[in-house]
């Protein structure tokens, strides 16, 4: 199970490394009466630079780091000797993470491309040792640059998974059953509304070992976008699915009613959601009879003429075949409409 070291939000205190200040040393050697200035530069201090890795999928390593500190640059010294520059700290993310300012909630970056780097807090630079200022008409200054001063904000970390396949149902939908049954996760599975607390990713193999991502997350219900069940918190996961594959109970009161819930909310919290491509399983078709199957399929063929549609059972293993190559088929002509 995913759910007790899966970690997606993150708040995280950073501070880079102040600038060492300049020398004033001034040149002191026998037989040399007049040496002059010969104070070096303050070192720069370190970055907080955040790098992409495509090997994590969760902020777990993070999840106890409160405060990250870059080391200071060190002072300028005799013989114009730059100051040592202070240690850059390297924070690895997940790819898919958005940072943003925790005060203004402005997104500084998304990071979606392995080994991606971005500096988000600067060192300070480094002050200028007495020998910069010497000239002609000023031959031995005393005075220096003091250091200018790192940055320190806070920020906040959210992680969108990135999966070609996103599962959208209520709760209780049979969304983490589907998981187990065409991957290797084992999600928790349990006959109760909101078992999945925390999205979990499987990798479906599909034939001639072409491989796609599905990505369960917890149930929507009615009014999620306005924070109700778990809210909004995982809906962002669904924003970097390529596909939404909406899972609607045989048993259901209404199919039609309860896909317009769901897209209703979808089109709530991001509209742009609704430009994605769409995929329609109805799961647990091993509790209806033929007759019911059939009056099912009618009623579905009427109100859904245009969006792809399954039948499936997790639990008696049916139409998990079709439903892959249905999936298979839709991300390829996806990929060649971006294209």
């Amino acid at each position: 199970m995913t759910e007790g070291n899966f970690v997606d939000y993150i708040k995280i205190h950073l501070k880079s490394g102040n600038g060492g200040k300049g020398s004033t040393h001034l040149r002191r050697e026998k037989y040399i009466p007049k040496g002059g200035p010969d104070g070096g530069d303050g070192g720069r201090g370190g970055h907080i630079i955040f790098k992409a890795n495509k090997d994590l999928w969760t902020l777990f390593h993070l999840k106890f780091k409160r405060h990250i500190r870059a080391t200071h640059g060190g002072h300028g010294g005799k013989e114009t000797s730059t100051g040592a520059g202070g240690e850059d700290q390297y924070i690895e993310i997940p790819l898919g993470t958005v940072i943003r300012d925790t005060l203004t909630n402005e997104v500084i970056k998304e990071m979606t491309e392995h080994e991606e780097e971005y500096i988000v807090a600067q060192g300070g630079m480094g002050g200028k040792g007495n020998s910069y200022f010497k000239s002609s008409t000023n031959q031995t200054p005393r005075y220096v640059q003091p250091g200018i001063l790192g940055e320190e904000l806070d920020i906040t970390l959210e992680l969108k998974l990135l999966a070609d396949v996103g599962l959208v149902g209520f709760p209780n939908a049979g969304k983490s059953t589907l998981l187990s049954v065409i991957t290797a996760a084992k999600p928790k599975i349990a006959n109760y509304e909101f078992t999945t607390l925390k999205p979990n990713l499987g990798i479906v193999q599909y034939r001639d070992y072409k491989t796609f991502v599905v990505a369960d997350i917890p149930g929507i219900i009615e009014g999620a976008a306005e924070g109700k069940g778990l809210g909004y918190r995982f809906l962002r996961h669904i924003e970097r699915n390529s596909t939404l594959l909406f899972l609607i109970p045989a048993d259901a009161g209404s199919v039609k009613k309860q896909y317009e819930i769901l897209l209703d909310e979808l089109r709530r919290y991001n509209p742009e959601l609704l430009d994605k491509s769409r995929v329609i399983a109805i799961t647990k078709t091993d509790l209806l009879d033929d007759e019911l199957k059939t009056e099912l399929a009618e009623e579905i063929q009427h109100a859904f003429d245009t969006i792809p549609h399954v039948f499936i059972s997790s639990i008696a293993q049916q139409g998990l075949q079709p439903l892959k190559d249905l999936l298979w088929k839709t991300l390829n002509e996806d990929k060649i409409n971006k294209a």
